[in-house]
């Protein structure tokens, strides 16, 4: 057996070129690595590293303080988390938890029929208004009484500073008619009308960003005339401030700066 190993040895003189090729490739796909390391942008590199170390359970090292890091203009930010952001995170978290307790009492009524709904999700405080509620069918002119429930909101708004972003959705049937060509442009002037509402009630104007959805994320199947009718909505989210400074970090991580 050693013989044949010998011999097939002699038999592939070249067989080291194998091994070799592997080492180059190796080694050039290091200083690939090296130089993409040394052109990454420091801010971005460093919030993705935390970010990994976070989502792998990874926590920071007791006793070391990252190190801040600066943003153009010379404002530095550091990306610890000392006692007072927490005390800050918490406070905030209870304030947007009073509004929806608020919000919620303001309109006790509708919310017992079903007709809003009161929630608290990641991004702050959502308002679920349904549109038999806002709007006659096919229509994006307001009702007399979502009038008065939109100005309850916005009574309980006006001394908060919280951004808003004011949803409109529609269920899977589709509509077309001179004014609205597709369910796109009914959610949109639906979710128009509501924050033009808001602005008339006290709410400034640049607090507010509109979006139409038409019939994409709905909440429910489309599957019965009842749960198509939950689908049509309009939802009034309160920007809670982490989720917006959270979103802002991932803006800037996929743009340089």
């Amino acid at each position: 057996m050693a013989r044949k190993h010998f011999e097939d040895d002699e038999d592939n003189p070249e067989r080291w070129m194998v091994s070799y090729a592997d080492f180059i490739t190796l080694l050039f796909a290091f200083f690939v690595v090296m130089y993409a390391i040394s052109a990454v942008n420091v801010n971005k590199y460093r919030i993705l590293t935390a970010s990994l170390g976070t989502a792998f359970g990874r926590n920071p090292a007791v006793g070391v303080t990252p190190k801040p890091i600066a943003k153009p203009g010379g404002v530095i930010i550091n990306r610890s988390l000392p006692k007072a952001n927490v005390v800050k995170q918490d406070d905030e978290a209870r304030k947007m938890d009073d509004m929806a307790k608020n919000i919620s009492s303001s309109l006790s009524n509708l919310v017992q029929q079903g007709m809003v709904r009161v929630s608290q999700t990641s991004r702050g405080v959502d308002v679920e208004i349904n549109a038999s509620l806002l709007f006659p069918s096919g229509e994006a002119k307001l009702s007399t009484e979502s009038l008065r429930a939109i100005q309850a909101i916005a009574t309980t708004l006006q001394s908060q500073r919280y951004n808003m972003e004011v949803d409109g959705y529609s269920d899977d049937q589709p509509i077309k008619s001179p004014l609205f060509p597709s369910n796109w442009e009914l959610s949109a002037v639906r979710a128009s009308s509501v924050a033009r509402a808001l602005v008339a009630d006290g709410i400034a104007e640049n607090r507010l960003k509109v979006v139409g959805y038409g019939s994409n994320d709905p909440v429910v199947p489309n599957d019965t005339p009842e749960d198509r009718a939950r689908n049509r909505r309009v939802e009034l989210v309160i920007l809670s401030p982490h989720y917006e400074a959270a979103r802002e970090t991932l803006y800037h991580m996929g743009h340089p700066q």
